[in-house]
């Protein structure tokens, strides 16, 4: 018996990027102690108090079937979240509840494209993504954004791969760069997808980790919300990566036609889950200022360990709890110099090639372990860097 090329040709035929983490992975298995800087994972845990009200949730009687689309409450909390922050007005009406954003990402792909449609992305880009389009049986095309232009995508390189497209990805605040993208580069994009009727998909779960500028969410931009779906997620404003609850933010044709959707593939998220996450919600911006600190206080580490030398430059890191490094000094390839620091150090990062073509030469650093432990791993890198460079 033969399975589907839809799931065959998730990986398109080539890796999925993720083989210097599974090494240090299997290092640790092994015994081998290994600096991780790999995943987008906190190294704090859900808070307590959320986990509590998760346990009150469940133990109220909330763990049988909840609404396929979300809770009332949840819904409603989400939407006037997202209307606070943007003031685009926002109901119940235009969202649907979904097991974390990757399910989110892969609902508005089914949205917004049929088989054999051209669905666009920005190239960096989150591991999943052409998998994801190929996952709902769409292809996949990647738009470079250059090192040279701080890796803001170029509207004019967006208008000319456009025509025949169906959809457009983007992702700010960025994973795997930090970058965050400026009003000028949001309007150009907005324009080709009006001039191209483009869905725009904008998957925004890292807008609350912002350290420079501004997170605009394109769906506040003039004659957009009827054309945009908004991916969020729990995961990293909560901490709440384990728990799966995420959503889109859509018209409200669309959220009716996704609600099919999960009927049919994930009925749902639990209830005693999206009890909890109304809960973190209701803590308000200071809480979610608190989980995002971390990162922010980090990013001041590394910039002061980068000032002092010259073999690694820093990407401007304006948000998300990535740093992307550029050490084409070195005349490695972000994937070489990867595994070459494992090796020699034991320390973990992800290759610039692992999230497409355009960050090669590149490595992603997560800023997830410890300040001081984080200090130091970024400072040996450093060095090892400057010990390669030609």
């Amino acid at each position: 018996m033969q399975i589907s090329k839809r799931l065959t040709s998730i990986l398109g035929g080539g890796s999925d990027g993720w083989g210097v983490f599974l090494r240090a992975r299997q290092m640790i298995a092994d015994g081998t102690p290994v600096t991780e800087l790999t995943i987008g994972e906190h190294d704090i845990r859900t808070a307590a108090p959320i986990l509590q009200d998760m346990h009150r949730a469940a133990l109220g009687g909330h763990t049988g079937y909840a609404a396929i689309s979300g809770t009332t409450t949840l819904r409603d909390t989400v939407a006037r979240r997202v209307q606070d922050r943007t003031g685009v007005k926002t109901t119940r009406d235009n969202v649907v509840i979904t097991p974390g954003g990757q399910s989110a990402l892969f609902a508005a792909h089914a949205a917004a494209t049929n088989p054999g449609d051209t669905a666009l992305f920005i190239d960096p880009y989150y591991a999943t993504y052409p998998g994801t389009i190929r996952g709902v049986s769409a292809i996949p095309k990647a738009i470079p954004a250059h090192a040279k232009d701080a890796f803001q995508p170029q509207g004019d390189e967006i208008a000319a791969a456009a025509p025949g497209a169906k959809s457009l990805l983007i992702n700010s605040p960025n994973n795997p760069t930090g970058v965050v993208y400026t009003r000028p580069t949001l309007d150009a994009i907005a324009q080709v997808c009006k001039d191209n009727a483009l869905w725009l998909i904008s998957d925004e779960v890292y807008d609350t980790q912002v350290w420079n500028g501004t997170h605009i969410s394109p769906r506040a931009l003039p004659d957009m919300a009827d054309k945009t779906l908004v991916v969020g997620s729990m995961s990293k404003s909560h901490a709440m990566t384990g728990s799966r609850c995420g959503w889109i933010i859509g018209p409200e044709d669309a959220v009716e036609h996704l609600t099919n959707l999960a009927t049919h593939t994930t009925y749902g998220v639990p209830g005693y889950i999206q009890d909890a996450a109304e809960f973190a919600l209701n803590q308000g911006p200071a809480f979610e200022e608190d989980i995002a600190a971390p990162f922010k206080r980090r990013r001041v580490l590394a910039q002061d360990i980068i000032a002092q030398q010259n073999a690694v430059s820093l990407v401007p890191a304006d948000g998300a709890m990535y740093l992307m490094l550029d050490i084409r000094s070195t005349g490695m390839s972000g994937e070489d110099f990867a595994y070459a620091l494992l090796d020699t150090h034991h320390i973990a990062v992800m290759p610039g090639e692992s999230f497409g073509t355009a960050a090669a030469g590149h490595i992603r650093v997560a800023m997830t372990i410890e300040d001081s432990a984080f200090a130091q791993a970024l400072k040996t890198l450093c060095t090892f860097a400057e010990s390669r460079a030609q």
